[in-house]
């Protein structure tokens, strides 16, 4: 069984032109030229790992549509600008214009109780309304259904009607996948042509008559080359054909597009060209506080001018069994739109260490905000003869590494709670020191009270693991980690089938954000940094920040938690 709820934290903006191609810079047939400057450090960010497709619209007009690396690397197909990737929960902002939308035609009020437009709608979710299912306010906890789990429309709409509210809607903030759902829901219900036929005849289209993108599932399909996505241990993602019914992603996630096509629709809305001005407005509007100048508003999150100097908004999606990433960038003063999408994992279990968009976003934003040269990615010392040191490496408290080699590089995959802590010591996506401890352990103990099935949803995860893997009779902790946006919890299951090991992440009320089960063990790919030391193979540094170093047959561990001395046992 392996699950991925779509979502994700953004943490990115773009603000100029930039032009690639898969290993070398490819411009479009008729696109301008992009500052060859820029240029040499986003191809130097490619050959690092990025691999994907990048628009920049400004006035409506492109600045630069762009290509790196490959859409699928069995066939050596290159990425193009009219590659098709997955948006994952970049669909949340079109649902969102969807409902802002229906307000605009009068089908219905944004303080409307989503109970009075879906009368057959039960259970505490009832009383919220839709603007609070919008700002992810209502109190939606949990999740109605796996991605690819066929619901219809009422299926989904029971399930849910069965979920509790983690507190009154309106009076706090949980991201909410189901509350998504819901909203296509009242979509279906008022449009007139059900969810995807408004989204197609409506929402998506561009000036002109054009509709950007459509779905990777089912119809009406996003036209275009895909691009195959690849997963965290470097398999290939889910390649669409998935027969429906949708009502597990159908809201939340499940669009697709080009990068041209995600820049030309962002623009368009915020322009008041797919709803009216003052809904585009309200689109704009900070509406709920995050904390650290950001705000929630109907699909987006807002920065305020504090983190960049540059007010502006993003929504990201990624993760899931497809295996892309994508964020997409407005900003407003410059009337700029930015896509970027890409297909390789942050972390795989090859060699071939992915960048994602939103990591790559985050290593160059500041400087181009800033006006200053790109940032490259780092090189890599010459490493030595690695065979030496491959083998099974153990801790004191009973951990273990293995460490393998190949092309230059070293992987080490770690077994055992202390192993696990070792190798991930948290990087900039992780918690302030000083609190990384309580916070991990916090994390740690909401998994466990939704294994041992303390909640409604854990009752309900627990019922589908042993569906899977018979009666699941204990349960141990294995770890946990920060990756990206994620903490995620790894946890060996005593199953009818043997021991099973997966991990979760959980938010703070603790529902499912995401979920491997069967997963490999956390691994990281490292490379030489010189004098017989390896860094992680991480350009952005995004990730865990440690060091490790072999004397004789002793490896050291050295990161924020200090550093772990594992002994060569074969």
């Amino acid at each position: 069984m392996r699950r991925f709820l779509a979502g994700t934290t953004v943490i990115a903006l773009l603000t100029a032109a930039c032009a690639a191609g898969p290993g070398r810079p490819a411009r479009t047939p008729g696109a301008p030229a992009c500052d060859p400057r820029m240029d040499a450090a986003f191809t130097a960010w490619a050959a690092a790992g990025f691999s994907g497709s990048i628009a920049i619209l400004k006035d409506g007009a492109f600045e630069c549509r762009a290509a790196y690396g490959m859409a699928d690397a069995a066939a050596r197909r290159p990425n193009t600008p009219e590659t098709v990737f997955s948006i994952g929960s970049v669909t949340k902002a079109v649902t969102a214009a969807a409902i802002l939308r229906l307000a605009d035609e009068g089908k219905l009020s944004l303080d409307d109780r989503v109970g009075k437009i879906l009368p057959r709608l039960r259970g505490p979710v009832a009383e919220a309304k839709v603007r609070q299912l919008l700002l992810h306010t209502s109190g939606l906890n949990g999740t109605h259904g796996d991605d690819y789990e066929r619901l219809s429309p009422d299926e989904a709409l029971a399930a849910i009607g069965r979920l509790k509210l983690a507190f009154p809607p309106g009076t706090g903030y949980v991201y909410s996948n189901s509350g998504y759902t819901l909203l296509a829901l009242v979509v279906e219900h008022l449009s007139g042509r059900g969810y995807r036929g408004y989204l197609g005849s409506a929402v998506l289209r561009l000036p002109g008559g054009r509709v950007a993108g459509g779905f990777w599932d089912g119809r009406p399909a996003a036209p275009g080359p895909r691009a195959v996505g690849y997963l965290d241990d470097g398999r290939p993602g889910h390649q669409g054909g998935f027969s429906g019914p949708y009502w597990g992603l159908e809201g939340n996630g499940g669009l697709a597009m080009s990068t041209p096509d995600l820049a030309s629709w962002t623009h368009a809305l915020f322009t008041g060209q797919v709803v009216t001005p003052a809904s585009a407005a309200l689109a704009a509007r900070p509406g709920w506080p995050l904390g650290d100048g950001r705000s929630e508003t109907p699909g987006w999150v807002a920065y305020d001018p504090s983190l960049y100097g540059e007010r502006f908004l993003s929504a990201a999606g990624g993760g899931g069994d497809v295996g892309h990433n994508t964020v997409v960038a407005w900003v407003p003063a410059q009337r700029r739109a930015v896509a970027i999408a890409s297909n390789t994992a942050s972390n795989t279990a090859s060699n071939t260490a992915g960048i994602t968009a939103e990591a790559l976003l985050k290593a160059v934003g500041p400087a181009l905000l800033a006006g200053r040269p790109l940032p490259r990615p780092p090189a890599a010392a010459r490493g030595g003869d690695l065979g030496a040191i491959v083998g099974t490496y153990r801790l004191d408290g009973g951990g273990r590494f293995q460490v393998a080699a190949e092309g230059g590089k070293l992987t080490v995959s770690a077994a055992g709670a202390d192993a696990v802590r070792a190798l991930t010591s948290p990087g900039e996506g992780g918690t302030e020191p000083g609190s990384t401890g309580a916070a991990l352990r916090a994390h740690e103990q909401r998994v466990l009270a939704l294994l041992n099935g303390q909640t409604q949803e854990g009752r309900r995860e627990r019922a589908s693991l042993e569906k899977a893997f018979g009666v699941v009779s204990g349960l141990s902790l294995a770890g946990t980690i920060t990756q990206g946006a994620d903490t995620r919890t790894y946890v060996v299951l005593t199953t009818g089938k043997g021991p099973v090991l997966g991990w979760y992440a959980v938010n703070d009320q603790g529902g499912v954000q995401a979920a491997e089960v069967p997963a490999k063990p956390p691994a990281l790919t490292f490379v030489p940094s010189g004098a017989g030391r390896f860094r992680p193979d991480d350009p952005t540094g995004a990730g865990p920040h440690v060091e490790i170093a072999f004397e004789g047959r002793r490896m050291t561990l050295t990161g924020a938690r200090g550093a772990a001395v594992a002994e060569r046992s074969g």
